[in-house]
């Protein structure tokens, strides 16, 4: 009967790549302690470093514009109205 996968989250997976990369683990205990084939690990690690410059990029700004609150567009819209008016 096959073992159902685990799925691990972004967090999970970098913990582990770093053990392999900061704390000089071997890949082999790695992937026994956690279940993993080396080609999974390996796959890991090719996907942080060719999406590792994205972590230094600047974050996009909003695309919206900022919701107003009622009261500053009503008191724009009578100040331009009393522009208009003769006196």
């Amino acid at each position: 009967m096959k073992k159902p996968r685990k799925h691990y989250s972004g967090e999970e997976k970098v913990a582990i790549l770093r053990r392999h990369l900061l704390e000089q683990e071997p890949v082999s205990k790695l992937c026994d302690e956690f279940g993993l084939r080396p080609t999974v690990f390996y796959r890991w690690q090719k996907e942080l470093f060719e999406n590792g410059a994205a972590a230094f990029q600047p974050k996009a700004a909003p695309t919206t514009r900022p919701n107003r609150n009622a009261s500053s567009t009503w008191r724009r819209r009578s100040s331009a109205r009393m522009r208009c008016w003769p006196n």
